[in-house]
């Protein structure tokens, strides 16, 4: 399991992280809402990977057959190390490439609040949440358990779908199936 589950996951991770680099690119042109849309995107595709390692999983190992709660220990192995490689790859695009990222989004939903017409306290309300997001996303500790919750439940939906279309027992012979009816 465990090279099944380390050439999946990496190769997820891997996925996730060239998307995110090539989303964090283009963010400025399309603006966060969209980005935000393009990067779930770039998640579920990555996890895609998770399928495919329990299918693979699932056929050279298990002989054709693998229960739920293998395939669902394979699939969320696999999304942990993708997980893992994910924040890996935030954490040097945010501390490297894009340390202004929480002030350019918190100008971004100041800008969107006072353009709706929010009122003097949601705004501040806004400020406020603006000046958490920072301290969060400075601390290297709090950004990376924060960025490891973006991914993860997508992962663990894809896994559990993965899980129940891909189990599959053995099948018994005509002999087997008489015996276990007498018995």
């Amino acid at each position: 399991m465990k090279k099944a589950v380390l050439i999946f996951g990496l190769l997820s991770g891997a996925i996730a992280a060239a998307l995110m680099f090539a989303t964090m690119l283009i963010t400025d042109r399309i603006g966060f809402d969209r980005g935000l849309i393009v990067g779930y995107t770039t998640i579920i595709l990555s996890f895609v990977m998770v399928f495919v390692g329990i299918r693979s999983y699932r056929e050279n190992v298990g002989g054709g057959t693998i229960t739920f709660g293998r395939a669902f220990a394979v699939g969320i192995l696999i999304t942990l190390i993708s997980c893992v490689c994910y924040v890996v790859a935030w954490e040097i695009l945010y501390y490297n490439f894009m340390p202004d990222f929480a002030d350019k989004y918190s100008a971004y939903v100041l800008a969107k609040a006072r353009t709706a017409g929010a009122t003097a306290e949601a705004i501040q309300a806004h400020m406020d949440e603006a000046k958490k997001l920072k301290r969060t996303l400075d601390n290297p500790f709090l950004n990376a358990a924060a960025t490891f919750m973006e991914p993860f439940p997508v992962g663990l939906i894809i896994t559990l779908i993965s899980a129940l279309i891909l189990r599959k027992r053995h099948k018994s012979s005509p002999g087997e199936n008489a015996v276990n009816a007498v018995a």
